[in-house]
């Protein structure tokens, strides 16, 4: 029996072919998944690597049936211990893991995957980072990022505060890419430092060919030396492998399922473009070359304060609501997050800003019981104008806020930061003013 604790009781181990079936529940049919049985740090969850390349978490109070169709070889991970001294001339960059698949280690007899975070597995699984930095990494959780939760972003930034004090000039941060904006956005508000934070994920898994895995890791290892501030995602530019996108973190979204160029700014340019192709001409090796699409002066001179390596805030209030208008919406429901005792709503309104009459009684109604409502635009790209319209107009006078052209995630995430750290009438002030970078002044025009 193997001594991982997702596998306490069953007659399992890692690497072995199952088929698990879920219970059905009364407005759910029961389902069945196959796969290899993989490592997990969650004692409540078995993990299994299906034959798509996809991992499946299911909780054990959810499985109905575990059936055995072949054992797995015991996976073998033979610890490396490479004599890799620091280069003094290279930067020291810390990658962290919270999760995903980038940089993982795939025992392919087994399916089982370990996570690659060691200095010394990060170099074996990605050799080129040894000409980039010189690299320290931990798994610090391992989750996958739907499950992502506001008190694990509290602890990431810690970990992030604990590498700069520890002498990080750069961090890298490995996450599963469904809500890596959200992350992105949390740390922004949450993290000062004048060293880069660099959030990467990847589409496909370590352990198939079209993986962006890899080529990820470098780049967001060469932009954590580079000398800026604040906090980034990247992630592919495009389907193939020629470049990677720098975006802001409180910028840019996942706008595809599936495609390796899955990360878009929105109402914004990337920060910058990386060619992964590009080669020194007189040494006619990479050299990944860096095309700045924003200022780049001004990014490397964006330093808080040259006497403060990071500081951290991680007060959040988590009783915020994101609220999506649409035909038929009543007002029950913002009466309820109102009667449960929330603190805020997000609406994503539809157009400019707007919300259907049959939700004007709710607003009133949430507003009267202290709630803060803000208004954000499910177009994803543009800006909320509720001067425009009569309804944009009426739902002004009831309070609500217009939060110009943040992202929706965004200004959740910004809600819950203000009102655990300000008093009401500042939280109504800067919900709709810029606070690091998640408003810019004027609209970006797509003339394509």
């Amino acid at each position: 029996m193997s001594n991982n604790n997702c596998l306490e009781n069953l007659k399992t181990d890692i690497g072995d072919l199952v088929e698990i079936t879920t219970k059905a529940e009364a407005d759910k049919s029961s389902t069945t998944y196959k796969g290899n049985i993989m490592p997990c740090l969650k004692e409540d969850v078995i993990m299994i690597k299906m034959s798509s390349g996809y991992n499946a978490g299911i909780k054990k109070e959810k499985i109905e049936e575990i059936k055995l169709l072949s054992k797995g070889e015991t996976p073998k991970h033979v610890k490396t211990d490479l004599e890799i001294n620091k280069d003094k001339k290279l930067k020291n960059i810390s990658i962290i893991s919270t999760g995903g698949t980038v940089a993982s280690r795939v025992d392919y007899k087994t399916g089982a995957v370990h996570p690659a975070f060691t200095a010394d597995d990060l170099i074996m699984a990605v050799p080129e980072l040894l000409t980039i930095a010189n690299i320290s990494g931990k798994a610090v959780m391992n989750i996958l990022s739907e499950n992502m939760l506001p008190t694990y972003w509290k602890e990431v930034a810690e970990h992030i505060e604990q590498e700069v004090k520890n002498g990080a000039d750069g961090i890298v941060i490995a996450h599963g890419t469904d809500t890596m904006h959200y992350t992105a956005s949390a740390l922004q508000f949450m993290v000062k430092s004048n060293v880069p934070i660099i959030l990467v994920g990847a589409q496909r898994s370590s352990d198939r060919p079209s993986s962006d895995a890899a080529l990820n890791l470098i780049a967001s290892t060469k932009f954590a030396t580079e000398g800026l501030s604040g906090v980034y995602v990247l992630m592919h530019g495009e389907n193939g492998d020629e470049y990677c996108y720098l975006h802001e973190g409180v910028k840019v979204r996942k706008l595809h399922s599936s495609r390796r160029d899955a990360f878009k700014s929105v109402n914004a340019q990337p920060v910058a473009k990386m060619n992964m192709l590009s080669k020194n001409k007189k040494t006619n090796e990479k050299d990944y070359k860096i095309e700045y699409l924003a200022d780049e002066r001004k990014l490397k001179q964006n330093i808080i304060d040259k006497n403060l390596n990071v500081q951290i805030n991680t007060k959040l209030e988590e009783r915020v609501a994101l609220l999506k208008i649409y035909p038929g919406i009543n007002s029950d429901i913002l009466k309820y997050y109102a009667d449960k005792g929330y603190k805020g709503i997000v609406l994503e309104g539809t157009g400019l800003g707007h919300a259907p009459e049959t939700l004007f009684e709710g607003i009133k109604y949430a507003i009267s019981k202290g709630l803060l409502v803000a208004m954000t635009t499910q177009t994803i790209n543009g800006r909320v104008n509720m001067n425009v319209y009569s309804n944009g107009v009426e739902l002004q006078k009831m309070g609500v806020i217009s939060c110009e052209d943040m992202t929706a995630e965004t200004a959740l995430v910004k809600m819950m930061y203000l009102l655990a750290n300000y008093e009401f009438k500042e939280v109504k002030d800067l919900m709709g003013k810029n606070i690091a970078g998640e408003i810019t002044e004027f609209s970006v025009i797509d003339l394509n």
